[in-house]
């Protein structure tokens, strides 16, 4: 039976299928905006379905919607046992397109402008988002995780995390502070993830169903979905969740329809052949 629930930092029971903020903005990065009503329909039923983390982060906004003020519009006041994780690092322009990456002297304002936007003392998580669009460009990462590792001992930031990074950037963000999570897109990482499940360390793969970038194996996927009665996105998504139970899956979406289905996951029973870890393909 896979484990639903984990202990994000030893202290924040989670259940391990979230959801990702970034597509309640736009469905794809240059798509229109989406209708802010919409969202906020999504995230209040999200919760309602059991979701109790959602990942989020300021520069997941597309024009006037941002995926930050959609959840402080949705969900504010919020539960108790609700886990909110932001990102910082990259610089976005007005209309959300990445266009840099922050210097250790403005992570500090990135930080204060997330908990502003969502209505918060502190947030729950942080990941120091690294360089690197697609895969991690290696390089120090100390000085900036530093810099979120003060604002932890101010209060600001519960846990850290971070994101994009390869084994030697996760090793030198252990030495300044606790590392809860890692972010990485699972693809070719499986000693990555082995790594963090030794070390009780939560590893959330980014486009958990491609994202539009990579391909699911869908022969594979239908036959088993034909077998259980499902789809082809729930059988990978129960698949992602039965590879480690460090595993959390955040995926997104801006319907209502599909958050259903995605959730619905979390409810199917793989037999042992159909667990094998079912991941996108580069």
């Amino acid at each position: 039976m896979t484990i639903k629930t984990f202990a994000l930092g030893g202290d924040l029971t989670i259940n391990r299928l979230g959801f990702g903020a970034m597509r309640l903005v736009a469905d794809s990065v240059d798509g229109p905006p989406r209708d802010p009503g919409t969202g906020i329909a999504v995230l209040r039923r999200a919760v309602e379905l059991g979701v109790n983390h959602i990942d989020t982060a300021g520069f997941y906004r597309r024009g006037a919607v941002q995926a930050n003020e959609l959840i402080r519009r949705a969900l504010s006041p919020y539960r108790d046992d609700l886990v909110i994780a932001s990102k910082v690092g990259p610089l976005p322009t007005p209309d959300g397109v990445l266009s840099g990456h922050a210097r250790p002297d403005q992570l500090r304002s990135l930080v204060e402008a997330d908990l502003r936007s969502l209505g918060l003392d502190w947030l729950d998580l942080v990941y120091l988002r690294a360089d690197g669009m697609t895969e991690p460009a290696g390089g120090s990462i100390a000085e900036r995780f530093a810099v979120l590792a003060e604002l932890r001992e101010q209060g600001l930031i519960r846990h850290l995390g971070v994101s994009n990074v390869n084994a030697a950037q996760l090793a030198e963000a252990q030495e300044i502070a606790p590392v809860a999570a890692v972010q990485n897109r699972y693809a070719d990482d499986v000693g990555l993830l082995a790594e963090c499940e030794d070390a009780g360390i939560a590893y959330v793969p980014y486009f958990p169903l491609g994202g539009g970038v990579s391909p699911l194996d869908a022969e594979r996927l239908s036959a088993i979905a034909a077998r259980l009665g499902a789809t082809a996105v729930q059988v990978h998504l129960a698949s992602l969740l039965a590879i480690s139970p460090s595993l959390l899956a955040i995926p997104g979406t801006g319907s209502l329809d599909h958050l259903e289905e995605n959730v619905a996951a979390n409810d199917l029973s793989l037999d042992d052949g159909e667990a094998d870890p079912v991941t996108p393909s580069r």
